[in-house]
């Protein structure tokens, strides 16, 4: 199996958020091959035109405001390529990978893991040795 590495964010990157903060149930969605469901208080991401949620209390352990509404992720990931297709349970469902997209974790432990295809994990992070 892939050895699982720590990487960070690269400079250049941000996110544009806003987090659900209405009285609601939350909703759902199709992404990643799969239903997903966001909650009252998870994050709305756009994300390189890329949209998306993100619990609450992950995005704010994981990301820092540098402008109005706009966030950096300040937090290390751990990563590893997939070495065949499956998916991987998220927070708000599950996410379905092909072989060789990258597993990333915001959790060194690989809790909290989403899956990423390689030519956008390369683009956004570097290793973090």
């Amino acid at each position: 199996m892939n050895e699982l590495r720590r990487y960070r964010l690269k400079s250049d990157r941000f996110v544009v958020a806003v987090p659900l903060r209405l009285d609601t149930a939350g909703f759902n969605y199709n992404k990643w091959g799969s239903g997903q469901h966001c909650k009252a208080g998870d994050w709305i991401v756009e994300n390189d035109g890329e949209i998306y949620t993100v619990d609450e209390e992950v995005f704010t352990r994981t990301y820092r405001e540098v402008s109005r509404g706009v966030y950096v992720k300040v937090t290390p990931v751990w990563a590893r390529r997939a070495e065949s297709a499956g998916y991987i349970r998220t927070k708000e469902g599950q996410t379905h990978y092909e072989a060789s997209d990258y597993l990333v974790y915001n959790d060194a432990n690989e809790t909290d893991g989403y899956a990423m295809p390689p030519e956008t994990f390369d683009l956004k992070y570097e290793l973090d040795e």
